[in-house]
């Protein structure tokens, strides 16, 4: 066994106890640090790796690492408990879009994990009528799609009495390793190094189980084919409404000579058709509007008052707070339509990767999760820049939404430059190889 391998694997063991720290006590932006500082030193030991060795490394240490997410309860999100209550409503034959978690009409599906008798802990929310739950936002109805509600059902039908939010973290961690075990055969196993060590991955799929890994997962399978990739995608879509980046990026370059109808077409019709048979049933069982909170949600995350939280952050640093959300909406605009007239049209992914993460750096979300997509995409397209923004939404995340002055703002700056130099180092060397 070479030297490097043993260092690889000492950092790669220090990492997991690190990351079992941050899931078992109370979240630091210390040990977030240390994490990612870990992952990036474990990145750069093991460029002197040979494949082979690096193989095991990978695989099974990806394995090992994505299992310490289920050393304990979800600790940074309450997510999961509503994935739980979602699953339990349907198995009743109730719609979840029909009623919050408060309403007394749904009482008798109440139990003390849930709903908790004694409401001291501070991660609990309180009832109108008394008491408390572990599921955030009670007082209003479900914002998850309609195939993040399938999953919840089976989930709930899986799980056995007693299991709580366990299965939900098997799943989260199951749906990891399929996506690590299919990027390592689509991009090769020295960039599926970029998730299979991210420290992203055991906290926010695997320990707070979130439904975005189930997203990403059929993101990652739709750009390993081509026949169902449509399909694929609408499923993605369907299940969290981030991967629409995805799909946009899928017809890169179908603005190039016109417009490529028979691509665009063979894409969207698929994606739309997938969408809404998802929404159908929902729509039939329920007797409000399927997009539940979403619209409030917008609101909550203060994306129409970017001086009242931290959103916009990267633009605010060079414009008025006011023009940021028009500002951002338009460089959006044109990311998009720079990806439909010059995207590569057989690196799909990149042309992904470019309009999710433009996304979550023009409008800067606290929320960590959301860059799972783009480290799958980077994976795939061997961009290492664009792992920033998943460690500057974890600083986000982490300091809150209201925090002055937040880490937000130099983080996701320092991930912006650091996506603009990859751009400008790459550049010459893919223009020389196009022509």
């Amino acid at each position: 066994m070479s030297r490097h391998v043993l260092y690889v694997g000492g950092v790669l063991l220090a990492l997991a106890a690190v990351v079992v720290r941050m899931v078992a006590g109370p979240p630091g932006l210390g040990w977030y640090l240390l994490a990612w500082a870990l992952f990036a030193t474990a990145l750069s030991l093991a460029r002197r790796l040979p494949e082979r060795q690096l193989t095991a490394l990978v695989v099974a240490g990806g394995i090992a690492l994505a299992a310490t997410g289920l050393a304990a309860p979800p600790s940074t999100s309450t997510d999961a408990y509503r994935y739980a209550w979602d699953g339990r409503v349907q198995a009743t034959g109730v719609s979840p879009y029909d009623h919050p978690p408060a309403d007394p009409a749904l009482a008798p599906l109440r139990d003390d994990w849930l709903f908790p008798s004694e409401c001291e802990a501070p991660e609990l929310w309180p009832l109108p009528a008394g008491g408390c739950t572990r599921i955030n936002r009670p007082t209003v109805p479900t914002i998850y799609p309609p195939v993040a509600q399938g999953y919840f059902l089976l989930v709930h039908w899986l799980s056995p009495d007693g299991a709580r939010h366990k299965v939900l973290q098997l799943g989260g961690w199951v749906m990891a390793i399929l996506v690590l075990l299919s990027l390592r055969r689509q991009a090769g196993v020295r960039t599926a190094a970029y998730w299979a060590w991210c420290p992203a991955i055991p906290v926010e799929a695997v320990n707070n189980a979130h439904v975005d890994m189930l997203a990403v997962l059929l993101v990652v399978l739709a750009f390993g084919t081509v026949r169902t990739r449509g399909a694929l995608l609408g499923a993605a879509v369907a299940a969290k409404l981030l991967p629409a980046t995805a799909l946009l990026g899928a017809l890169s370059g179908a603005l190039a000579d016109g417009v490529a109808w028979r691509r665009v077409l063979r894409l969207s019709v698929p994606a739309v058709l997938v969408v809404g048979l998802a929404y159908l049933p929902y729509v039939l069982a329920s007797q409000a509007p399927v997009v539940g909170y979403l619209l409030g949600y917008i609101q909550e995350e203060r994306y129409e008052a970017p001086a009242d939280g931290n959103r916009y952050v990267v633009l605010r640093l060079v414009m008025p707070d006011s023009w940021a959300p028009y500002a951002a909406i338009l460089l959006l605009a044109l990311v998009v339509l720079r990806v439909l007239r010059h995207g590569d049209p057989e690196r799909p992914w990149h042309g992904a990767l470019v309009i999710s993460g433009s996304l979550l750096l023009l409008f800067t979300p606290g929320y960590s999760w959301y860059a799972l997509l783009v480290v799958a995409l980077a994976v795939m397209d061997g961009r290492a820049e664009w792992l920033g923004v998943g460690l500057a939404g974890a600083m986000a995340y982490i300091a809150g939404p209201t925090a002055h002055p937040s880490p937000a703002m130099p983080f996701y700056a320092a991930a912006a430059l650091a996506v603009l130099i990859g751009w400008a180092v790459r550049r010459p060397r893919e223009a020389g190889i196009r022509q």
